[in-house]
Parts: C-alpha cells; structure tokens; sequence
C-alpha cells in the first residue's frame, strides 16, 4: 500500500519509519499542493493535516487514492462528497487533545482576564502601568460552553474547579454528566446573555458556520469575552471586529481565524490576487489581530508533545486498519 504524508515535520517522519514497514511512505514537509501533487498521483494512501485543501478538482486528479487519513479532528478541508462519490475511506483522529485544547483555552481566557499580554509588553518596554493592567477574578463568573462534547466537557471540569457557573449549549444533552460535573445546559439566547466569558467547541459545520454573527454578538452581555479554538468560521470575522470596536466583546481569545486556511503565509497572496475572498480575509484579519483587546496563537491549542505523538499513533492505526479491510475511525 502506498502511502504519502504531507505537512510532515522532520521528527514526526523519524517516529513514522520507525513504525511503517521499509519503503511503504514517502513524506513531504509541503502542503499538497500544484507543486507536490505529482509526487502524490500513485499514493493509495495520503495523510495531511488541516492546511491541505482536498477539494474535488484535487481528488479527482489523484486516480489511485482509496483512503486519506487527516491527522485532525475537524475534516472541512475534505470535499467529503466527493470522497463518498469515489468510494473513499477518510479516518480522522477524534481523541487525541481534549485536555490539551482545554488548557489552551484557559490560557487564552487567563491573557485577557489578568492582561498577561499587555503587561508582557509593558515590562519589555521599561514602563509598567498597573492600573492599567487591573483584571479580573474568574472565581463566581460564569463561562457559556457551545459544543459539550470531549473538549467542552474537559473546559467545564476546568471552570468548575476556578470556581465559576457553567452553561453549556450543545445539540446532545447528557443530564447525568450536568449533574456530575455541575454545569446547566440552556438554549444560545441565554447562554450568550448571562455568561461573562463564551468559548467555542463546536465542529464547523454547514450549520455552525458564523454561528456567531451579528445577531449573538448583540446578545452577548455587554463586555464579556469570546474565546475560540475550534473553527475560525464558527465566527463572523467582520461582525466580531465590529463588536470589539463598539465595547459590545470586551476582548477576543482566538488559536483559530476565518480564512486561516487560504492565507498560511502572507506571500501567498502575491499568487493569488484575482481572489478577493483572500484579500478581504487577510485585511479583516490583519485588522482584528491588531487590536489590544485580542489575542491570538496561531491554531497552536493542540500543539504539545503529548497530544501530537497521540496524533501520529492513531493516523497509524487508521492506516493498519483500512489495510487490513477493517477502517476505524471513519467518518466517509
């Protein structure tokens, strides 16, 4: 079976020939993209991680694919019905960072409830102002958690143990794991309405796309804060650079942005200037990245040792699966 990685660091391919049988891969640091699809066309098997872009037009130029093994939860960056139409299996990594993003998620909120990163910049510029680095107690607030799945609930045991009131809107309720853990489940209006601090753990979706636009950010307690690390489309880019500037979001906590996945460098754009989707995307984010009441880590919550060797060992048992004709974790 052959196999092609990309997006593949130098030690993440060691760890994999450690494991594969000899010749079985070949691995490409690169996206797949024009440049390395022809390295890619006899690959039965590709393995990418979320900044690949498999849209139909390339899966129809990869004539021997049978299976891609994203090394990522989400999978939006697959045409997923024209992998169903060719009969393509795609496994994703479902588990492999709960804890980890949960904690990222707290450092995030942690930044802009105590300005870490202003007074981070105060202290290296020689002048620190400490009233203006007066935060808050997260103790007694209440955080509004969309999406409680394996992430979301791992956030809740975190809140829980800061102290704070937890609502939690998800589309599956679980009243027994409300019970344990101590959080209230409540529709979106209210949610949004009471909580001090909301963080995104929802999949993007058709559905969930600018789940918070307009419409929510208005609905918002006046000053509370938005975190998000999950999908940067889950949020209205325009919509949230308007909020902040009105005082309506008292600070953003974003690992992920609309768009990240058409502008990765900036000098992309030198090749892609007849796309205005691209253009507007890197303005609105070069705007909103520039504020004080934001911060932003690259999609960097799942990025600790840990959570990457669990990646790397369940894209590996993907691919043992579907060798042996028994795919696992398969989502088409």
């Amino acid at each position: 079976m052959r196999v092609a990685f990309f997006e593949i660091k130098d030690w993440e391919k060691n760890y994999l020939e450690a494991k594969l049988p000899g010749g079985a891969a070949r691995y490409e640091a690169g996206l797949l993209d024009e440049e390395t699809f022809p390295r890619a066309k006899d690959a039965e098997c590709i393995s990418v991680f979320i900044y690949s872009r498999l849209t139909a037009d390339a899966i129809g130029r990869l004539p021997a694919l049978r299976m891609i093994a994203t090394r990522s939860t989400g999978y939006d960056h697959i045409d997923m019905d024209a992998c169903r139409e060719r009969g393509i299996v795609v496994s994703n990594v479902p588990s492999y960072g709960e804890n980890t993003v949960a904690e990222h998620t707290f450092a995030l909120i942690l930044m802009l409830s105590r300005k870490v990163h202003k007074a981070y910049a105060q202290v290296r510029a020689g002048h620190v102002d400490l009233a203006a680095l007066t935060g808050f107690d997260l103790q007694g607030k209440t955080i509004g958690v969309l999406g409680a799945g394996r992430i979301g609930l791992h956030v809740i045991r975190i809140a829980r143990g800061f102290g704070m009131r937890v609502f939690a809107y998800d589309v599956r309720r679980d009243p027994f794991l409300a019970d344990l853990l101590g959080f209230t489940y409540t529709d979106l209006p209210a949610l949004l309405a009471e909580s001090d601090i909301v963080t995104l753990h929802c999949p993007l979706t058709p559905e969930t796309r600018h789940l918070i636009g307009r419409e929510q950010l208005a609905m918002m307690k006046r000053g509370a804060l938005l975190i998000n690390t999950a999908r940067g489309a889950l949020v209205d880019t325009e919509a949230l650079a308007e909020a902040l500037e009105a005082g309506q979001v008292g600070g953003a906590g974003l690992d992920v942005i609309e768009g990240e996945e058409l502008i990765k460098e900036e000098r992309q754009l030198l090749h892609e200037r007849e796309d205005v989707a691209v253009l507007r995307a890197a303005v609105l984010n070069r705007l909103l990245l520039s504020r004080e009441d934001v911060v932003f880590t690259p999609h960097n919550a799942f990025n600790s040792r840990e959570a990457l060797l669990r990646i790397l060992d369940t894209t590996l048992e993907n691919l043992k699966g579907f060798w042996a004709g028994h795919p696992i974790n398969q989502v088409a």
